[in-house]
C-alpha cells in the first residue's frame, strides 16, 4: 500500500521507471467501465512504490496515479501524472489488478462522472482505497483538497480551489 508519509527519492523512482520501461506496453490506459479484462498475468504485481507527487502544472489538472503495466518482459511501472480531463465534471477511476479464476487481470482506468471501484487500492494522493478525497468539481472549476494533492497555491490561487 502507498503510504503518503514514505516516499522514494526522485532519483530512485526514476531508476525504477527506467528498469521497467523497455517492456512493450500491452495494457490500455483508458477503457469503458465494465469492459472485459484484456491483460492477464500468472504472478501478482509488485507492491506499489512510494514516490513524490509533483505539483499540479495548472488549474484544472487531475492526478492519475501510477500503476503496474505488464508486457513481454514482465511488470513495469507506469508513473502517475497530472492530466487535463477530457471534459469538465469528470473524474479519473484508476486501473487496478484483480485476482479471479486463477489469474491476475488488469482493469483499466477510465474517466466518468464519479470515481468508481478501483480494487480497494490505496494509491495515495486522494485515492484512499475507499473513494476519492483529492478534490471536487465546483461550478466548472476543480476545488483541490491540498491536504492530499500537491498544488502550488501561488500558481493555482483561486480561493475556492485551494482546499475543501
Amino acid at each position: 500500500m502507498l503510504l503518503p508519509s514514505k516516499r522514494l527519492p526522485a532519483a530512485l523512482s526514476a531508476a525504477v521507471a527506467r528498469v521497467y520501461a523497455p517492456a512493450p506496453v500491452v495494457s490500455a490506459e483508458v477503457a469503458v467501465p465494465g469492459a472485459a479484462v484484456a491483460v492477464t498475468a500468472q504472478e501478482a504485481p509488485p507492491p506499489l512504490p512510494d514516490y513524490e507527487q509533483p505539483p499540479a502544472p495548472a488549474d484544472g489538472y487531475l492526478w492519475t496515479p501510477g500503476y503496474w503495466g505488464y508486457g513481454g518482459g514482465g511488470y513495469y511501472w507506469v508513473p502517475g501524472t497530472w492530466v487535463q480531463p477530457p471534459t469538465v465534471g469528470v473524474l479519473w477511476t484508476p486501473g487496478y489488478w484483480g485476482f479471479a479464476a486463477g489469474v491476475y487481470g488488469f482493469h483499466a482506468g477510465y474517466w466518468g462522472p464519479h470515481v468508481g471501484f478501483y480494487g480497494g487500492v490505496n494509491y495515495g494522493f486522494g485515492y484512499v482505497g475507499v473513494g476519492f478525497a483529492g478534490g471536487r468539481w465546483d461550478g466548472g472549476h476543480f476545488a483541490y483538497n491540498t491536504a492530499v494533492s500537491n498544488v502550488n497555491v501561488t500558481v493555482i490561487h483561486a480561493g475556492a480551489r485551494r482546499s475543501l
